[in-house]
């Protein structure tokens, strides 16, 4: 997913809990599921920043040689503008853009059958192209 072109805000917003609680029926589990989506959203991000980073480290460590590169900070500034992950992780799960499993389901089920199904937690959807 393209977390450059998200309608997330870059503020914080006041979010109605009863309202993420109906997509799961559990305040707790909507807040963990919205956090390990956080988390894959954060690692995603920081990825691609250090590859665009990289082109521009120098693996010379004299002090006298570090300069600024505007390029660099123009980088910065741009991954600093952005949604914070949370943000972008809240707004995908109302938007129902993430898919989930509950594990404690997906166990009772295993016990009863002989193969379970894979458990996945927070995984965005592919958006199809059209």
């Amino acid at each position: 997913m393209d977390y450059k072109k998200t309608n997330a805000p870059t503020n914080c917003i006041t979010r109605d809990v009863v309202e993420m609680a109906d997509k799961t029926g559990n305040v707790y589990e909507s807040v963990v599921i919205c956090s390990k989506m956080a988390d894959q959203v954060n690692a995603d991000i920081r990825k691609e920043l250090y590859k665009k980073l990289e082109e521009f480290s120098s693996f010379n460590d004299n002090l006298e040689e570090i300069h600024e590169n505007r390029e660099q900070i123009e980088v910065s500034k741009y991954y600093e503008k952005l949604p914070k992950p949370t943000n972008i992780a809240i707004e995908e799960f109302m938007n129902d853009n993430v898919y989930y499993t509950n594990q404690e389901i997906n166990l009772k089920k295993a016990e009863t059958e002989e193969e379970p199904e894979p458990v996945v937690v927070a995984e965005v959807k592919e958006e199809s192209a059209e």
